[in-house]
């Protein structure tokens, strides 16, 4: 990193990529562990992806101008505070073990972990250098990566093999408290937009811009990111459920083939970091999503454990497309960045949506079960569209 100063802040802020990972990629386990608990379906059980995922549709606006308002980092510590508050009421809520209570949890934690989103995906592109940012975040998101892996391989195993998930979440909000006590005694530069913002005296003017939506390449970010997380969050979602439910493999095999699945996305997110210094991003972005949309095809038409292979290939081929179209998106925006933040992580509802409708299309027709991974598919041919023109600056 060629300035220095921003080695310390940057590297605080790729912390939480981490931890956001460890509680999304939770959620795959905990559906397969909520249909055994409270006796669910696979459609009903999709439902606590949609719990989750509404947050980020529900909160952005407001967490923008909260972020106007006060600064990057004091998003950062109330997310951070808020979302570890929602980890401890688990211990209580295992004691009940209502599934509407569970879900009123998960909306809690999101909304702490949208905080997080919100704040650090615009920060690590505007610290440092326009023409590294797509590569900067894809390097933030390496650790989201990371944390994926863990989640699905080690915490899994941990939840399904003892039931026992208000552990894992207790030790996860003990984890959020420290690093919201970092994050209060450590120093974040001020971004250029926050610089701006303070220069103009817009705290005084409008907190949320609508006018962002008229870039182009915004609209389109949007439209692309509402696409790739639907898609991506389909197939991780119910992957534990595919394996055990219809290709009729145990939970103890599966959750070793779960982590093997975020291990390709880890070794995607790193190797395509490294690629992004030789070849343009829309160029990588077009050619990923591309080898997905075929990918996807795979797994309708053969189904069983050859469609297992096919996610794999194409959770490590999904690895760059949320932080590249995520930093295309943001490109030149200046004063309106967080605004366009805002929009961005709306775009994640499609977990609150396409995932239950790949759920309802395969617990619908059970003997041609894998005919639902058609719904990815399309997904990805929005991705495909943002690198080939989407994604092009008016």
């Amino acid at each position: 990193m060629k300035n220095k100063k921003y080695l310390l802040p940057l590297t605080l802020v790729f912390s939480l990529f981490f931890l956001w990972a460890i509680s999304s990629n939770l959620l795959p386990t905990m559906i397969r562990q909520l249909m055994k608990s409270c006796d669910l379906n696979p459609f009903q059980a999709s439902f606590t992806e949609s719990a989750y995922w509404l947050a980020y549709f529900i909160c952005p606006i407001p967490i923008a101008m909260f972020l106007k308002r006060f600064s990057y980092k004091a998003g950062i510590i109330f997310g951070l505070s808020l979302a570890a508050v929602g980890a401890f009421l688990f211990f209580p809520a295992s004691t009940i073990n209502v599934y509407g209570v569970y879900l009123t949890i998960f909306f809690l934690i999101a909304t702490g972990m949208c905080f997080l989103e919100t704040a650090a995906n615009p920060y690590v592109t505007a610290l440092g250098d326009a023409e590294t940012a797509p590569r900067r975040l894809n390097l933030a998101q390496a650790f989201n990566g990371l944390g994926a892996f863990i989640a699905a391989m080690f915490l899994s195993k941990a939840v399904l093999a003892s039931g026992n998930f208000s552990l894992v979440y207790f030790i996860l909000g003990g984890i959020l408290v420290l690093a919201a006590v970092i994050f209060i005694f450590s120093h974040l530069p001020k971004t250029a937009d926050e610089v701006m913002q303070m220069e103009e005296n817009e705290k005084d003017g409008k907190l949320i811009d609508f006018s962002v939506l008229k870039h182009h390449h915004l609209r389109w970010g949007v439209i692309a990111q509402f696409f790739y997380n639907g898609g991506q969050t389909a197939i991780n979602s119910l992957f534990l459920v595919y394996c055990c439910t219809y290709a009729g493999i145990d939970e103890e095999t599966a959750t070793t083939y779960f982590g093997i699945y975020m291990l390709c996305f880890l070794l995607g997110r790193w190797i395509g970091t490294w690629l992004m210094g030789q070849f343009k991003p829309q160029n990588m972005l077009l050619t990923y999503a591309i080898i997905n949309v075929v990918l996807c095809i795979v797994v309708s038409t053969l189904g069983g454990e050859a469609g297992i292979w096919a996610m794999m290939a194409i959770s490590f081929f999904m690895s760059i497309m949320y932080p590249t179209q995520f930093s295309m998106a943001l490109t030149g925006l200046g004063k309106q960045t967080k605004s366009g933040s805002a929009f961005l992580v709306m775009a994640i509802v499609g977990n609150a949506c396409l995932p239950q409708f790949t759920a309802y299309v395969m617990n619908s027709n059970p003997d041609i079960y894998q005919i639902a991974y058609i719904i990815p598919a399309i997904c990805f041919s929005f991705c495909a569209y943002y690198g080939w023109k989407g994604h092009i600056v008016d």
